[in-house]
C-alpha cells in the first residue's frame, strides 16, 4: 500500500511540474556570469539594469511550482516578481497569459527585458527574461533561478517566440 501511494504521489507531482511553467533540463549555472552584465549588451538600458538587480537578488532561489517569492519560483512567478520589484510593472501571472497579452516581438528584434518563450513537450510552457547578448534569466526546475543562453543545447530548438510589455 505504501509503495502504491509513493508511486501515485510521484506521478501526480511530475504531472503538475511538467504541466505548468516547467522544464526538466539539466542546466548548470553559467560560470561566465561574473563577466557579463546587461549594460555590456544594451548600453544605457535602465530596464535591463533593474531586471539584472532582481536576478542577482534571487539567483539560485529554488524552483517551486506556483512559487512567487524568494522561497521558491516557477518561471512565470520569477518573471512577474522581477518586473514588479525591478520596474514597478504588473504582468500577467502565467506563461499562457503573457503570450496572450504581450506585444509580439520578432526574434530578430528581441531586446533586453522582453519575455522569451519555449515549447516543451509540444506546449509553450516555459519563459524567461531576455537580457541581451543571447542570454536570458529564468527559474529552471533543475537549478532554480539561473541565466542561460538562447542558443544553448537545451534551449536553441525550443525557442518559440517573444513578447514585450512596455
Amino acid at each position: 500500500m505504501a509503495q502504491t501511494f509513493k508511486y501515485a504521489f510521484i506521478v501526480v507531482f511530475t504531472s503538475l511540474v511538467m504541466g505548468g511553467c516547467a522544464s526538466n533540463q539539466s542546466v548548470q549555472p553559467d560560470t561566465a556570469r561574473a563577466h557579463y552584465s546587461p549594460v555590456e549588451a544594451a548600453p544605457g538600458s535602465a530596464k535591463a539594469e533593474k531586471l539584472w538587480q532582481a536576478f542577482e537578488r534571487y539567483e539560485g532561489t529554488p524552483y517551486q511550482y506556483g512559487g512567487t517569492t524568494g522561497r521558491g519560483f516557477d518561471c512565470s512567478g520569477f518573471i512577474t516578481t522581477a518586473y514588479r520589484e525591478g520596474l514597478g510593472q504588473t504582468l500577467p501571472r502565467t506563461t499562457s497569459q503573457m503570450l496572450r497579452y504581450g506585444d509580439v516581438v520578432q526574434p530578430e528584434n528581441v531586446k533586453p527585458g522582453d519575455i522569451v518563450f519555449f515549447r516543451i513537450a509540444g506546449k509553450d510552457q516555459h519563459a524567461g527574461i531576455y537580457m541581451g547578448d543571447n542570454r536570458f534569466i529564468h527559474a529552471s526546475t533543475s537549478s532554480g533561478v539561473i541565466m542561460s543562453e538562447l542558443n544553448g543545447y537545451y534551449w536553441k530548438d525550443r525557442f518559440s517566440g517573444a513578447r514585450r510589455f512596455d
